[in-house]
């Protein structure tokens, strides 16, 4: 699939964040919500990162808080982080009827109408569910949902759905269709000079929606109507995660409660109007096209917004170890004699340090336009060393 930048962009973004969010959470769990930098280094390689953690906590100075005790170094977290993680449980409260209503709607498009909670874990914060879900809102629905264990096992814990409910069995296509008075159907967000994908588009898009919810009787693996009803359950997966997306690897898991094709990164690569694939960082990931304006989300969840914020935090502390780190390697090159001043400059220099002198303050060359420039752009550009 040819790339689009700015869907790749969303994807490296969200990266950053997802990272930095698991050690916030690692950080939350450990006593008076301090961890040693050792026990974070060895969480890294879950992370999928290499390197030193210090280093990249150090990259983050708005979010953490690195210091030396005892000649071990620690983390912790900002006040504005700490402020901002207790902002994000509020959201998580007010949401829990939202979560209940998106973990029965996954229910209700299994085959058995239950799902095993270990597979359901490797998903749980796409949808945006806390991390003690099991015991936080399952609960609370005793109406909707009920925990059964069937052989004893760990991980053989499942969750049962109790209670059909037909107000929830309505798909995100079919509800746009009901808002905008016409038939269930794909929306597709190709070029227009895209010619062999649009016509296989429409295609695909000429026979009948089928919805997710409507169960498995007289579909046939293989045939047009089964793969309709899949990229449908696909959609509306995406549909219900926060972002917008998903591991194809982590959706395979549920193969055979979903009814999912065995190869589904292929399946799904014949519908590139609709969805978008992506290799980044060596995983396969597919994202709703039509969610995303570039590579920003069209609607975003409340607690979307809580987690921008969370962004945010990073990139300003991001803006401030580049500035550190760019001042440090100019004075180093300053003390090695690599920077000189040009010939034609050096009175105007001279004379702005005379000045600076006479006021009591010493910045050095800030004030030359040139170096300006290049501090600034040091700066504002994210790419800057």
């Amino acid at each position: 699939m040819k790339k689009d930048p700015d869907l790749e962009a969303a994807l490296h973004r969200n990266r950053r964040w997802v990272v930095n969010n698991q050690i916030k959470n690692i950080i939350t769990r450990c006593p008076n919500q301090v961890a040693s930098v050792k026990y974070l280094q060895k969480k890294f390689k879950t992370l999928d990162l290499q390197g030193k953690a210090l280093n990249w906590l150090k990259k983050y100075p708005c979010c953490f808080e690195v210091y030396l005790e005892n000649d071990e170094y620690y983390c912790g977290m900002t006040k504005r982080m700490m402020f901002l993680s207790e902002e994000e449980e509020s959201v998580k409260d007010m949401q829990e009827p939202v979560y209940a209503d998106r973990l029965a709607k996954m229910l209700m498009m299994t085959r058995d109408r239950r799902l095993n909670v270990t597979k359901l874990n490797e998903l749980r914060r796409n949808f945006g569910f806390p991390d003690d879900y099991l015991l936080r809102i399952v609960p609370k629905y005793p109406q909707i949902f009920r925990v059964v264990n069937h052989t004893g096992r760990r991980n053989s814990m499942e969750i049962e759905l109790t209670a059909w409910n037909p107000d929830l069995a309505i798909s995100a296509i079919e509800r746009r269709a009901k808002k905008d008075g016409l038939e269930p159907c794909f929306p597709c967000s190709l070029p227009p000079t895209w010619v062999k994908s649009w016509e296989r588009f429409e295609d695909f898009n000429s026979t009948p929606y089928i919805s997710p919810y409507s169960g498995l009787d007289g579909l046939v693996e293989g045939s047009k109507e089964m793969d309709k009803r899949t990229v449908g359950l696909v959609h509306e997966l995406l549909s219900l995660t926060l972002w917008k997306k998903a591991s194809i690897f982590k959706l395979g898991h549920f193969r055979r409660e979903l009814c999912l094709p065995e190869k589904l990164n292929v399946f799904l690569l014949k519908h590139p109007g609709i969805f978008y694939i992506s290799n980044r960082y060596q995983i396969y990931t597919v994202l709703l096209r039509e969610a995303y304006n570039g590579s920003e989300l069209i609607e975003k969840d409340p607690l979307i917004v809580v987690k921008e914020k969370f962004g945010e935090l990073m990139q300003e502390g991001l803006h401030e170890y580049n500035r550190r780190h760019y001042l440090l390697n100019l004075e180093k090159k300053r003390n090695r004699g690599m920077i000189t001043p040009k010939p034609e400059k050096r009175r105007k220099q001279n004379d702005e340090t005379s000045k600076q002198d006479k006021e009591g303050g010493d910045l050095g060359g800030i004030f030359d336009p040139e170096e300006r420039k290049r501090f600034y752009k040091v700066l504002f550009d994210d790419n800057a060393p």
